[in-house]
């Protein structure tokens, strides 16, 4: 490769590196700038409205379906 190539794939690099570090701090400022500042939960369990209406997460069905039954028939 040319001298030339290298000095624009680092000029690239760099500017890729500045757009990501860009978007992560627009990102995080209403982390950052907030007093107790946290990222909203979006979980199926954090919506009152699906809560109320019996709506749950695969994961928190999974887990509730594998916990071994007291009154199950030993076979």
């Amino acid at each position: 490769m040319h001298p030339q190539n290298y000095e624009i794939m680092v000029k690239l690099a760099l500017f890729c590196v500045i757009i990501l570090a860009v978007s992560m701090f627009f990102l995080c400022i209403g982390i950052i700038f907030k007093k107790n500042g946290r990222f909203p939960n979006t979980h199926v369990s954090g919506s009152k409205a699906m809560r109320d209406r019996g709506v749950t997460c695969a994961q928190s069905q999974d887990r509730m379906a594998r916990v071994k039954n007291p009154r199950a028939v030993k076979e």
